[in-house]
C-alpha cells in the first residue's frame, strides 16, 4: 500500500496520523518515514484498513484498541551510548 492510500484510510477512519501513532503506540516519526519509502508495511496497512472499516460500520475502534493495553516498543542501547559502553567494557577487560 502506498503512503497516500494509507493516509486516505486514516481520513476514512476520521483519525489523524499523530492520533493513529498514539493509538497503536508507534512513533509518529516511524510512520512518517514510510512517506519517503512510499510504501507502508503490510501490518500497518492492514490495521488502517480494519480501522477504516470499523469506523464505517459505526464500531468504536479506539476503545477496542485501547483495551489491548499496547506498550510502546523501546530500543535499548541504540546509538552512541551503546558504542561507548562497548568500548568501556573492552578497556576494562584488558
Amino acid at each position: 500500500m502506498t503512503f497516500v492510500e494509507f493516509k486516505k484510510l486514516l481520513l476514512d477512519a476520521d483519525i489523524t496520523l499523530p492520533k493513529f501513532s498514539q493509538l497503536i503506540k508507534v512513533s509518529e516519526k516511524n510512520l512518517q518515514a514510510y512517506k519517503k519509502k512510499e510504501e507502508v508495511p503490510n501490518p500497518i496497512a492492514a490495521l488502517a484498513a480494519c480501522i477504516a472499516a470499523m469506523h464505517e460500520a459505526g464500531i468504536d475502534y479506539r476503545e477496542k484498541i485501547e483495551r489491548l493495553d499496547l506498550k510502546p516498543k523501546r530500543k535499548e542501547g541504540a546509538g552512541f551510548a551503546k558504542k561507548k559502553r562497548e568500548k568501556t567494557k573492552k578497556v576494562k577487560a584488558t
